[in-house]
């Protein structure tokens, strides 16, 4: 029988206070994994708490900063310590900055290059010998629709996730052989509160521009929710996925297959 229980294994999820990573971590739990995860402030961390609580599950939360070393290793040790070692890590903590290449700072761009690029090596690197002490793990990360396609303004997150889809396929290839699979997961346009702004009503009562142009460019016809990567998540997480390695699932909708209506 194929096996997709994760029952006794600990998942760190970062960012997860909401969003895509709240989902995720739901899913797990729900699945039988002991939740643990990080935000960068004590307040976000609270707000996790609640919302996880309110679902009827016991997480563990903890304030850290995926960019600073010191601070994730304190963390992965900590937990390992009070909940366990984790056996499964989701690199989902990011940001995006919608800004056009030639108006972005250089400082601007390493902070999106290190939350969302240096932030899942420091976290992989720090959970990695762990895994190779228990016999294997699972990492997950999150990359983008823009880990395969460029849009304007979104330069630094681009080579971001560009990025994190080849360093998934390196984690792989380095220590495949000591049972740990490294995937990613590709959402496509997700309803979250990062892309509401891009969903906001005009004035006149029409959609966003933006919002009609991703409807019209999904074969499902629809934005993505937090709840369709939930399956693909628990898949890549548990032993139903033990041979497949350095992959990236876009859950998509169908975007990356679709080359749009003809105008009429």
């Amino acid at each position: 029988m194929v096996n997709f229980s994760l029952e006794g294994k600990v998942a760190l999820v970062t960012g997860a206070s909401y969003g895509i990573g709240f989902a995720l971590a739901t899913a797990f739990a729900e699945a039988g994994a002991k939740i643990v995860f990080n935000d960068i402030k004590q307040e976000l961390v609270d707000k996790g708490l609640a919302a996880y609580k309110e679902k009827g599950i016991e997480a563990h939360g903890y304030v850290c900063d995926v960019t600073n070393e010191d601070q994730v290793n304190a963390m992965v040790a900590q937990i390992a310590e009070e909940v366990g070692p984790v056996n499964i890590l989701v690199n989902n903590a990011g940001i995006i900055k919608r800004i056009p290449m030639c108006e972005m700072t250089a400082a601007e761009f390493r902070q999106v290059i290190d939350i969302d690029l240096n932030g899942p090596f420091i976290v992989s690197k720090a959970v990695i010998p762990g895994m190779i002490k228990m016999g294997g793990g699972k990492i997950i990360n999150i990359c983008s629709m823009m880990s395969e396609l460029g849009r304007e303004t979104v330069s630094a997150y681009a080579a971001a996730k560009g990025g994190l889809k080849m360093l998934t396929r390196n984690i792989a290839s380095e220590y495949g052989e000591y049972n740990i699979q490294c995937n990613g997961i590709g959402p496509g346009y997700i309803a979250t509160p990062q892309t509401a702004p891009l969903r906001e009503r005009q004035p006149d009562g029409s959609r966003h521009p933006f919002d009609s142009f991703i409807v019209a460019k999904t074969p499902a016809a629809r934005w993505g929710t937090p709840e369709d990567l939930m399956g693909p998540a628990v898949f890549l997480a548990s032993e139903a996925s033990n041979f497949v390695n350095g992959h990236v699932l876009y859950v998509d909708g169908g975007i990356l297959a679709y080359i749009g209506k003809q105008p009429q």
